[in-house]
This record gives C-alpha cells, sequence and structure tokens, in this order.
C-alpha cells in the first residue's frame, strides 16, 4: 500500500492531549454533579458549533438564558480553555516529524475554534512544521460533514487515493473513508505505529 503520498492527521487527542473537565475537576469536585454539567450545559455538541465557527460571547449568552445559576461555570469554559490542553503528545509528534522529514506531504484537518487554536500555535512549535492545516473554525465547516474534506483536499491538491488521514473519532474516520480516502481510526501511540507500518510509512 506504498501509494500514499499525503498523510492528514487530525490534532486533538491525537497530537494534542485535550480534557475538557480537567479545569472543572477543580471547579466542579463532586464528580456527578460535573457529569451532569456536562452532559446538560456545555455539552460536546455546544462547543461544537464554536468549532464551527460561533462566537464564545454568543455561546455562552445562549446557555446562560436557559442555565442562570450556571452562568459562572458557563464562562468558565472559555475562561480555563488554555488548562484544557496539558500537552502534545510527544510520541505522535515523533512519528509526524519523521514521515515529514522522510519526504510525506504531511497536513492537518481539525476541528477546532479560531481564537482558541491560535493560543494553541504559539504553544505548539511542531504545528508551524505541516505544510498546511485547514481549521474548522475559520473555514465554517467541521468533521464529520463531507464538505470540510473536500475543501482541504482542494486547498491543498490531494488525490483521495494516495491519502491518509488519521483521528481518533470514529464518524470522522467513516466520512474520509466514504470520500475515497485511506483512513486510520487512531486509539494509541503503538497501533498508530502498526497502522502507518501496515501501509508502508514507517520502518
Amino acid at each position: 500500500m506504498n501509494e500514499i503520498r499525503h498523510v492528514v492527521f487530525d490534532l486533538g487527542q491525537v497530537l494534542v492531549a485535550y480534557d475538557a473537565e480537567r479545569p472543572f475537576r477543580r471547579l466542579i469536585p463532586d464528580a456527578a454533579e460535573r457529569k451532569r454539567f456536562f452532559a446538560e450545559v456545555c455539552t460536546h455538541e455546544w462547543n461544537l458549533e464554536q468549532d464551527r465557527g460561533r462566537g464564545w460571547r454568543e455561546a455562552e449568552e445562549l446557555l446562560i438564558a436557559r442555565h442562570r445559576d450556571k452562568a459562572d461555570l458557563i464562562r468558565a469554559f472559555r475562561a480555563n480553555w488554555r488548562e484544557m490542553i496539558p500537552g502534545s503528545i510527544d510520541e505522535n509528534v515523533a512519528v509526524l516529524a519523521d514521515l515529514i522529514r522522510r519526504g510525506y506531504d504531511v497536513t492537518a484537518l481539525t476541528n477546532w475554534a479560531s481564537d482558541t487554536f491560535a493560543i494553541s500555535e504559539a504553544a505548539f512549535p511542531f504545528l508551524q512544521t505541516f505544510r498546511g492545516i485547514t481549521v474548522s473554525g475559520r473555514v465554517g465547516l467541521i468533521k464529520p460533514e463531507p464538505g470540510i474534506y473536500l475543501l482541504h483536499a482542494k486547498t491543498f491538491g490531494l488525490e483521495p487515493g494516495a491519502t491518509l488521514f488519521i483521528d481518533d473519532n470514529p464518524a470522522n474516520v467513516a466520512t474520509a473513508r466514504t470520500l475515497g480516502w485511506h483512513a486510520i481510526h487512531y486509539v494509541s501511540p503503538g497501533g498508530l505505529k502498526d497502522d502507518l507500518r501496515r501501509y508502508g510509512l514507517l520502518e
């Protein structure tokens, strides 16, 4: 399977660690209460709209109108966002560097709010090593919707059959495959290396 020329990385939980609950373990010490907060207030679906491009002020006001007693905690999500990304996943960053060193065309396709991605760019220099990155919040499209994959492929001149996509979300992987991309469901650094060896991309 050495026809692969393009490798497309997801970022969150593949190259950058992300844990939305991290600051809230301090702010909401009770585990059951914290679980309800993320299930009913600052949900994954709510946060995904910031990844699509919705501004934080609008997002906060929307939730505060429904949960006035949780206003401070709702605002704390963005205010404490930097704490949610404790560091890079160094073993995978080393794989990224090796692929680039060996001449593969490497780009990234990520669901990420525009303003918080700018913070991440400053925090993680390895993000500058990609040939390019499509950030959902900057283009108004999100995975797993096909449009952002098509835009990424067009922007960077990717041939679908020669493209390998790596993502920790099975739905995102499934969309890539329906568009003719090869795709790896990322689970662990060791599993990623095994998958890349199967594609002939690592020794």
